[in-house]
C-alpha cells in the first residue's frame, strides 16, 4: 500500500515539472512574438519616413510655386564677388543752387491782395505772370501807381520846357539838370509800376519760371517797398549739403560721389545718375558745430524738394571682391538679418546672414553667402509668409 502511496506522489510531482516547462515555453514564445511585432513596426516607420524622404522636400525648404512667383512679381540676383564701395553714413540737407533761387520783394507800399493764383507753396508760376496785388488807394498816403503818374508827367514837361530854355540861357545849367535828374527819377519810379495797374492794386510778377517757396505775408499783411514777399525756385539743379563728423576728416579726400535718401518718398537717389559732381568739403568743422561740409551739385530729374533733410552715404574708393546684395533682398527679425536663397525652382530657404557697409542701395555680405547663390531681391516678404504655413520640418524618429 505504501509502495502504491509512494507512486503517486512521484507521478503527481513528474506532472507537476512538465506543466511547468510548458508554461515556461509559452511565455517565451509569446515574447518572441511581441518582439517580431514590434520589430515590423519599426520597419513599417521607418519605411514610411524612407517615402516621405524621397518624395518631399528637404528639412528647411520652402515651397512657392511658379505660378505664385510670377504673380508677386518675384525677382532673384546671382551673387558674385565684385566691387563694391565702402560709404560714409551721415545726414544733410538739400538746398537749391546758386541762381536758381529769386526773392521776390514788394515795388510798392500796400495792402497785400491776391487774385486767381493760388499763393501756396510748390504753385508754378511763370515769368512775368503776377503772383498778388498790393493796393494802396485807401490808405492816407494816396494811390502809389496814381501819384507816380502824375509825378513822372509833371517832371517830364518840366524838363522839356527848361530844355528848351536853357540854350537862350534863360534858365541856368544847375536848374536845367536838378530838372533832369527829377525827371530820371520819377521815370524810373513810374515805369516800376507802368502796366502793372490793376483793380486790386499794382501786381508783383515773377522775374522767372518755378516754383513758389518761403512765402512770407497773408492776404491782408501791409507791406513796404522792398519788403520780401516770396521765393521763386527753379528746381532744375540743386545742392547737396552733407555734414561730416570730424573722425572721418581723414577719408574725405577719397569721397567721389554719394547717394541720399529722402524721408518723404524712400526713395535712393544717386548722384551719378542726376549729373551729379563734388563741389568742395570744408577743410575745418563750423565754430558752431563739430562737423565739416562736403557738398554736391545735381539735377534735380525727380521730386526733390529743396529745403528737406535727407539720409546721406558718401561714396570712397571702391572696394574689390566683395559679396553684396540690394538692400530690398534683406529680411529683418529682431534684429537678425536673412535673404532667402533658390534652392531650385519651387523651393527656397532662408539664410542668415553678417552685414557690413550699406551705401544705401545695396549692403556688403560678410558671411552667410557663397558665390553663385541666387538671392531673392523682389518678394522677399510674400516668402516669409508662405514660411509660416508650409515650411517642411526635419524628420525625426521619436515616436
Amino acid at each position: 500500500m505504501k509502495k502504491i502511496y509512494l507512486m503517486w506522489v512521484v507521478f503527481a510531482y513528474i506532472l507537476a515539472g512538465c506543466g511547468g516547462n510548458t508554461a515556461v515555453h509559452g511565455e517565451h514564445e509569446h515574447e518572441a512574438h511581441d518582439h517580431e511585432e514590434h520589430e515590423g513596426h519599426e520597419h513599417e516607420h521607418e519605411h514610411e519616413h524612407e517615402h516621405e524622404g524621397n518624395g518631399g522636400g528637404h528639412a528647411g525648404e520652402i515651397s512657392f510655386k511658379k505660378a505664385l512667383a510670377e504673380a508677386v512679381g518675384l525677382q532673384t540676383h546671382k551673387v558674385e564677388p565684385g566691387a563694391f564701395t565702402d560709404v560714409i553714413k551721415t545726414s544733410g540737407r538739400v538746398m537749391a543752387a546758386q541762381g536758381e533761387e529769386t526773392t521776390v520783394v514788394a515795388t510798392v507800399p500796400g495792402v497785400v491782395t491776391f487774385g486767381n493764383l493760388s499763393f501756396v507753396d510748390g504753385t508754378a508760376v511763370r515769368k512775368g505772370q503776377a503772383i498778388l496785388s498790393l493796393a494802396s488807394s485807401n490808405l492816407s498816403d494816396g494811390n502809389v501807381a496814381a501819384k507816380a503818374q502824375y509825378a513822372y508827367e509833371n517832371a517830364k514837361k518840366e524838363y522839356e520846357r527848361m530844355e528848351a530854355l536853357v540854350g537862350d540861357q534863360i534858365v541856368s545849367a544847375k536848374a536845367f539838370e536838378q530838372a533832369r535828374l527829377d525827371y530820371e527819377n520819377a521815370k524810373v519810379a513810374w515805369e516800376a509800376v507802368a502796366g502793372k495797374q490793376t483793380a486790386n492794386g499794382v501786381s508783383v510778377v515773377s522775374p522767372m519760371n518755378g516754383y513758389l517757396k518761403n512765402l512770407q505775408v497773408k492776404e491782408g499783411d501791409y507791406v513796404t517797398v522792398g519788403q520780401p514777399l516770396a521765393t521763386i525756385s527753379q528746381n532744375n539743379r540743386l545742392v547737396l549739403r552733407a555734414e561730416v563728423s570730424e573722425k572721418y576728416y581723414p577719408y574725405l579726400p577719397a569721397v567721389q560721389s554719394a547717394h541720399f535718401r529722402t524721408p518723404y518718398d524712400n526713395v535712393t537717389y544717386k548722384l551719378s545718375e542726376l549729373h551729379g559732381r563734388l563741389l568742395s568739403y570744408g577743410k575745418a568743422s563750423d565754430t558752431n558745430s563739430f562737423y565739416v561740409p562736403v557738398t554736391f551739385e545735381f539735377d534735380n530729374k525727380g521730386s526733390i524738394i529743396p529745403g528737406s533733410f535727407v539720409e546721406i552715404y558718401l561714396l570712397t574708393v571702391p572696394m574689390q571682391n566683395v559679396m553684396s546684395v540690394p538692400v530690398s533682398a534683406l529680411i529683418e527679425e529682431q534684429g537678425v538679418y536673412s535673404v532667402f536663397v533658390r534652392v531650385h525652382e519651387e523651393a527656397y530657404k532662408k539664410v542668415p546672414v553678417t552685414l557690413g557697409a550699406d551705401n544705401g542701395s545695396e549692403v556688403q555680405i560678410l558671411s552667410g553667402l557663397t558665390a553663385g547663390d541666387e538671392v531673392v531681391t523682389a518678394g522677399a516678404y510674400q516668402i516669409k509668409l508662405a514660411s509660416v504655413s508650409n515650411a517642411i520640418p526635419a524628420h525625426t524618429h521619436n515616436h
